[in-house]
Order: structure tokens, then sequence, then C-alpha cells
């Protein structure tokens, strides 16, 4: 039991930083930013620029360093990060030139600081480096600018940049560099907790009350939400498979998502026996409920043994269907135990390992965590306006140029001084974000950030006063400490910077609670302001880019049917590995649907009724589950004959996902060519009618599943409670609603 805990405790702690990006990026950016710091401080000291002069050059290291942790961070080459750095004292060099330039002349200051902010963000389209540039470049001209720097000092200032750009390149292609395999070997073995973390959930689901009926809704809500974070680590895995030299040896990337779906079809199935069963009278439960125990505790020859148990006991005759779900879950359970005890193995031969294109991109390692790769095609809310339908990077630089302006009015009727932290909130806004509920989320979760750290901000600060050491071992600490949390919460990151800046306020000798309140009245303003700025001028509505991921999460759907329908209609396993890719496509989709949506979920847009969003991603979660098993179904069977009647079911059925992704809002009854298209599908599955008993192949029971999910999400309400409202039960019954009678006696014996 004692071993079990552990297991299981270690596993939560794996899963939750698939490859340990988060914690990696965290350190590197600790031990860049301290040894730059260091660096440039012996700079300062040998070259005699005065305690002014070597606090301005560690500055400027550790802002290096920071950004440069994070643009380096990646799974690249050492070439191709050099060639990335080399352009890191360019930008901001640019940007030191045009500060000097202006510096001291204050309208002249204003204007070109709106120009850069406008230029630093437009550079964006171009690509991911693009992106840490802007911001060098709008650093560089604002340290050049508002330290008043001179055409004297611009050299010293560029070798300080200079030198903070090699050492962190050595430190990032040496010492830090990323090692892609190690990294995948992570990412794989985060995937297994997360597996198991499913596991652990389905025990608790079949332990739980029956007689409890919200807790079981909550632990089904819990499973499913373990489902998608088990999904997003695959999709994590298919990023990094198509890093160069992140494969071990005899390893194919088409053999990595092949091994990694087969774990995934095996604990989907699990999932849904469990879910079947949970709250029932269904035999068998309390062994169903061991198996997954042991799973979810790493005891996989216990797992197996019960697995084994269940199967070889003798069937007592006719039962209900609930009955079988035990069988079924004991039956991927073994499965996923056989395939996990070959995770060292590679599978040879698998097709497509020349043309092995990854389904999803990744973002310094990790998914993105933006909604910008949908709303790239997604037109402003904005009819009159000519440049509505510019690209997105190109209206936010605009959004910027009016945010910034904005925010230096409003900011220096506050402060003369300060007002640039107005202008900072302002800028930060847009950075990352794409529509206007994203911005005004970011926005509000600065001026949280920094009202929170603002106690801690001052306690600590009197705590460290006057012990520089004790201050830069706070400061690097809470840098850190941000690092790894910003991509779980930007407020809390904002806290640690929060702490930060009272740490370097209190060794400037200037700190006082004042400029803390001050900082935070100067961030509301930017910070109202850019809020103002994203709902107002040329918006990217959170709506309309939703729409547009549902339509490619349909298209994808779509493509994916049809290529099953031709395996089907052939027979065999030809194209499996066509079929493996397009179900990591419709994978990937999903992700950025749930994405982009995650505003809706929470009361946070006029007019949206967050329980009716989270009802329908339900839904398509448990459509992309169904056709899964659907696309796999065919490997599972030993000589897989040619099922026209199937094929033609899920050709319809793609037809209907086509007209899905064409068809505007669901109305109350779905449109015309959706529910012709499901009529077809009907039909074809009704042509061929088993004998009771009768085991069919593995893909009839998800295509009659997929008929109703698909029927259901063509409807604008598919299962209302009082008011119009799905029902607290609603949004986990409907994903599993059965198949029809003859449809379940038929493919009783057959895991989902």
């Amino acid at each position: 039991m004692a071993r079990g805990w552990i297991s299981e405790t270690w596993d939560r702690v794996v899963g939750s930083d698939p490859g340990l990006q988060r914690l990696r990026s965290a350190l590197a950016a600790a031990v860049a930013m301290s040894t730059a710091m260091a660096l440039e401080y012996g700079y300062g000291r040998i070259d005699d620029r005065g305690p002014q002069g070597t606090l301005i050059a560690m500055m400027l290291g550790t802002v290096m360093a920071m950004m440069g942790s994070m643009a380096l961070g990646d799974g690249s080459s050492a070439r191709a990060k050099a060639r990335t750095a080399a352009f890191f004292p360019v930008a901001i060099g640019g940007g030191m030139v045009v500060g000097v330039l202006v510096a001291g002349h204050t309208t002249a200051m204003l204007a070109t600081f709106v120009a850069v902010m406008f230029a630093a963000v437009y550079i964006r389209r171009f690509g991911m480096p693009f992106f840490f540039y802007g911001f060098m470049l709008w650093m560089g001209y604002f340290f050049a600018a508002f330290l008043d720097a001179t055409m004297a000092q611009l050299p010293s200032l560029l070798f300080a940049v200079v030198l903070a750009t090699v050492w962190v390149t050595l430190l990032m292609t040496t010492v830090l560099r990323t090692h892609p395999q190690r990294t995948l070997a992570r990412v794989r073995r985060a995937y297994g907790a997360r597996a198991r973390a499913v596991a652990r959930s389905c025990a608790d689901l079949l332990a739980a009350d029956p007689r409890d009926p919200r807790r079981l809704a909550r632990l089904r809500r819990r499973l499913h939400s373990r489902q998608l974070r088990l999904a997003e680590a695959a999709l994590v895995i298919e990023g990094w498979s198509g890093t160069p030299a992140a494969l071990p040896a005899g390893w194919s990337g088409a053999a990595v998502r092949r091994r990694a779906l087969d774990v995934h079809l095996a604990i989907d199935a699990m999932a849904a026996a469990a879910d079947g069963m949970a709250g029932t009278d269904a035999r068998d439960l309390t062994a169903a409920a061991r198996i997954a125990t042991f799973l979810a505790q790493r005891d996989y020859v216990a797992a197996e043994r019960e697995a084994r148990a269940l199967l070889a006991a003798e069937d007592p005759g006719p039962a209900r269907d609930i009955d079988s779900l035990a069988r079924h879950l004991a039956t991927a359970a073994w499965e996923f135990v056989t395939v996990t005890r070959q995770a060292g193995v590679p599978d040879a031969g698998v097709e497509g390992e020349e043309a092995f294109q990854p389904a999803v991109a990744l973002a310094m390692g990790a998914l993105p965590g933006s909604a910008a790769v949908v709303a790239g095609g997604v037109a402003a809310r904005s009819r009159w306006n000519p440049v509505a339908r510019l690209s997105l990077p190109t209206r936010q630089a605009v959004q910027v140029a009016v945010a910034g302006t904005l925010a230096i009015l409003a900011g220096r009727e506050l402060n003369e001084v300060r007002y640039y932290w107005a202008v900072l909130a302002a800028f930060i806004a847009f950075a990352g974000t794409a529509t206007r509920t994203e911005t005004s989320i970011k926005a509000v979760n600065r001026v949280v950030g920094t009202l929170v750290g603002l106690g801690a901000g001052i306690g600590l600060a009197h705590l460290t006063a006057g012990h520089t050491y004790w201050i830069i071992a706070v400061i690097i600490l809470s840098m850190t400490c941000g690092f790894y949390v910003v991509t779980l919460s930007y407020a809390a990151m904002i806290f640690f910077v929060t702490i930060m800046v009272s740490q370097l306020y209190s060794e400037l000798h200037e700190f006082s609670a004042s400029l803390l309140m001050l900082r935070l009245e100067e961030t509301a303003i930017g910070a109202a302001i850019g809020i103002g700025v994203a709902l107002v001028v040329l918006p990217t509505s959170t709506r309309d880019t939703v729409n547009s991921a549902r339509t490619g999460y349909f298209t994808a759907l779509g493509e994916l049917l049809r290529a099953s329908a031709k395996q089907l209609e052939a027979g065999g396993a030809a194209g499996s590995a066509e079929l493996d890719a397009r179900i990591r496509v419709v994978d990937h989709r999903l992700q950025q649907l749930a994405l982009v949506a995650r505003p809706l979920t929470r009361p946070l847009v006029w007019g949206n009724d967050p329980r009716l969003v989270r009802h329908r991603l339900t839904l398509y979660a448990a459509v992309t589950r169904q056709i899964r098993a659907l696309a796999l179904g065919p490997r599972r069977a030993a000589d897989p004959a040619p099922a026209p009647h199937l094929a033609a079911a899920a050709c319809a059925l793609a037809d209907a996902a086509t007209a899905l992704a064409l068809a505007p809002t669901p109305k109350s009854r779905p449109e015309p060519a959706v529910e012709r298209a499901l009529r077809c599908a009907e039909a074809a599955l009704r042509t061929d009618r088993p004998a009771p008993g009768t085991v069919l192949p593995p893909v009839t029971r998800p295509l009659h599943r997929l008929r109703h999910l698909l029927h259901d999400l063509s409807v604008q309400s598919p299962t209302q409670g009082s008011g119009g409202r799905p029902s607290s039960d609603s949004r986990v019954v409907a994903a599993h609603r059965p198949a029809p009678a003859a449809a379940r006696s038929a493919d009783a014996d057959t895991p989902s």
C-alpha cells in the first residue's frame, strides 16, 4: 500500500509537468540571469563604470539573459540557436540607437515610443524569434530613452548587450541546453503517469456511493478532465517526435505515435467502461475497481492477475449489457499492461516512417497557450473599417499603438516620471493573446498579481533592507518561481515580479510603500486602457474564434472519417499510418477548440451560458474518443474483412461532419444537410442485422455513438434541464448515451 501511495504521488509530480519543461525553463532562467548579473558586475568594475553604470549593465545583462533563456530554450540545434541569438544585439541595439537620438526631447521621445511599440508587435508576423526581437527592440529603446543615454555611452551599453548575448548563448548550447531525446523520454513517462491518473479516476468512480449523484457527477468531470490532460500529453509527444535528434535509437516518429495511440485506446476503453458502470449494480463492479486501483498504483502484476481472473471466470449466462462492461475494462487494462511492458521495444516496420510530420508545432517545447494560431484567420468585428481584415499581428500592432498613446497621456496625468508602468501594462496585455477576452483576462490578472504582491513585496523589502546578497537571492528566487508558474497563472507570475521589483527598488534606495502603490495605480490605468482598446479597436471576437476552431475541428473529423471509410471498404490494415496522423490532427483541433473556448466556460462574456459551453465541449471530447476507437478498430482484428455497409456509414458521418463545419450556429433542429447525412448513416448501419450474441467488428459501436453525438452537436441544446439549461448530469450522460439495443447486444463482447 505504501509503495502504491508513493508511486501515485510521484506520478502526480511527473504528470503535472510533461518533460519537466516548466521546471527546466525556470531553472535555466535563474542560472542565466544570476550568472549574467555577476558577469556584468565584473565588467562594470573592470571598466570602472561607477555604481550607476555598473547597475545599468547588470540590468541589461539580466534582461538579456531572461529573454535569451526563453528564446533559446527549445530543442533546436546549437547552430540554429546561435543564428537566432546573433540578432539579439541587433534588435536591442536598434532600439538603443533610436532611444539615444530622441533622448531629452520629450515630444519626440513619446511619439517614437508609440512607433517602436507598433514595430515591436508588427514584426511578430515573421515567426517566434521575432516575438523576442520585438521585445528586445522595445526594451532597448526604453533603456536608452528613459536613462537619457548619449552617443558616448552607446558603445559601452552595446558591449554589455553583446557580452550577455554571448554568455546566454554559451549557456543554452552547453550546460543548459535542452536534450531532445531526454525530453521526449520524460514526456513519454509523463504520458504514462497521466494514463495511470485516468485509472485512479476510474477506480474512484467505481468505488463511489451510487446514492450520491453529486459525487458521481464530480468524479465523472474529473475523469473527463484527466482524459483531456492525457490527450494533451500525447500531443506534446507528437511535437517532440518531429524534433531532430529526439527519437531514441531504433524508433521512428510513426512508431512513437503508434505506441502512444495504443495506450490511448486502452485507457479510453477502460474509462468508458468505468463511466458506464459507475452508480449501477453491475456485476463484478468491485473486481473492476480493484483492477483500476492496481493500475493507478503501477502494480501491473496484480492488475494483470485480476484481469485474467475476471476474464477467465465462468460466464453465468445471459446478462444485462451493463454486466459486460467489467470484462471490457479488464480487457482494456490487460492491453494497457501489455503495451506498457513493451515501452522500450520499438514497433518494426511501421508505415510512414520516412514521411513523418508532427500534427502539432510546439512553442518553446510546449503546446501553444494562446488562441493566436486559430485567431489568425478571423476578421475583426468592424463592418465599416477597411483594415478589419488585416492580419492579426498588424491589427494588434494598431491596438498597441492606440493603447500606448492613451497610456502615455493618462499615465503622465498621474505621474510625470513613472508613467511607463501604465505603458508597460498596456503593451504586455497584447503579448501572447489574440481575442479581446484573452487580452482582458491578462490585463486583469496583471492588476490582481500586482495588488496581491504588494503585501509580500513590502514585507520582504523590510526584511532584506541593507543586505545586498539577500536581495539578490530573493530577486533570483522570485523570477525562478515566476517562470515556473507563468503558464499556469499569469497573476501568480506578476505576484513574483512585484516582489522582485520591490527588492530592486530597495537596493536602489528608492523603495517606499507609496512607490508600490503608484505602480499599482499606473498598472491599473494601463490595464484598463488595454481592455478598452481590445474591446473597441479592431476587436477579435472570442465567439468568432471559437466558431473558426469549431470549423477546423469538424473539417479534420470529416477527413478522418473518409479515410476510415476507405480502410473499412478495403479491409486489412492498409493506410493505418495515415489514420494515425489524422487522429492526432483531430486531437490537436480539439485542444485548440478547448483552448479558445476556455473563457466561455466561465461567466466572463456577456450573454454566454458557461454550463452549455462546458456541456458541448464534453460532447466534442466524446466524439474524439469515439473517432479514435473507430480509426484504430481494424488494427485490433486479426484479419479485418471488407465491410461496405460500415464504410457507407462512415462516409455518411463524414458528410455530416463536413456539413457541420459549414453550418452556422446550431439551432433547435439539425440543418437539412446534416439531418440527411445522419439518416443515411443510420440506414447503412441497419442494413446488416446480426443475430443476438454475434460479435461485430470493434468499429460498430463507435459508429453508432458517433451518429448520436453528431446529432447532439448539430442542435442548440441536446439535453436540457429546467429553464433551458443542461442539467447537472447531462454534460456526462449525453457523451455516453448507449447505442440502440440491437447494436448493444451484438457488440456486447467487444470493448469500445
